[in-house]
């Protein structure tokens, strides 16, 4: 079956087809804040408009605005075209391709959060999780990392803080969802924040 990918989790926004585990096409933008805008077109401009069985959404951790609309895509294609919806998370996607490329594991996957902190979440080798995904303030995420190399959009607020570090830079990409194994890419296609929203309902 064929699977459209989105992730517009992050500054960057990217969508790929993905079919007997090859990528049959794919974009990839890094666009900051205007998700919204592109995410639609980038998809039209894939093969057959992007029409798929089966959709694959970033569910976070990463920007608020960024995770509702790709989530919001998602749900609204699969209903008109019938599809299967799914999620998965941000952190294992980079870690999925850090490892690809040769970075050693464990290793702990760093994301920008907002409000002077960041998403952080370990990964071994084979692909899964080490411990739990936190929001944690630069100082808190350099004494967590205990040494291991450190992967993301957020590695450029540790930097200053160690120059020993192996950081290396990195944002998500559709096309990479290849090599999430079936237990990451099964997720309910529900936002996964990384901490509580800033807007509070009134008592």
């Amino acid at each position: 079956m064929r699977t459209l990918v989105i992730d517009t989790a992050t500054a960057a926004c990217s969508v790929a087809l993905i079919e007997d585990g090859r990528v049959v096409d794919a974009r990839h933008e890094v666009v900051g804040r205007g998700h919204a805008e592109r995410l639609v077109p980038m998809i039209a401009e894939l093969a057959d408009g992007g029409r798929a069985g089966r959709i694959l959404v970033d569910v976070g951790p990463g920007s608020f605005t960024g995770i509702r609309v790709g989530i919001a895509a998602a749900r609204g294609l699969a209903l008109g075209w019938g599809a299967r919806v799914a999620g998965y998370g941000s952190t294992a996607l980079i870690a999925a391709a850090a490892i690809a490329e040769g970075v050693p594991a464990p290793l702990a996957v760093v994301l920008e959060g907002g409000h002077g902190e960041l998403f952080m979440q370990g990964y071994v080798s084979p692909l899964a999780a080490d411990g739990p995904l936190a929001s944690l303030p630069p100082a808190a995420a350099l004494a967590a990392l205990a040494g291991r190399p450190a992967v993301g959009s957020g590695v450029r607020w540790l930097a200053p803080l160690d120059a020993a570090l192996t950081l290396h830079d990195m944002l998500p990409d559709a096309a990479r969802a290849t090599l999430l194994p079936p237990a990451l890419a099964g997720l309910p296609a529900r936002p996964l924040y990384g901490r509580a929203p800033d807007a509070k309902l009134p008592a």
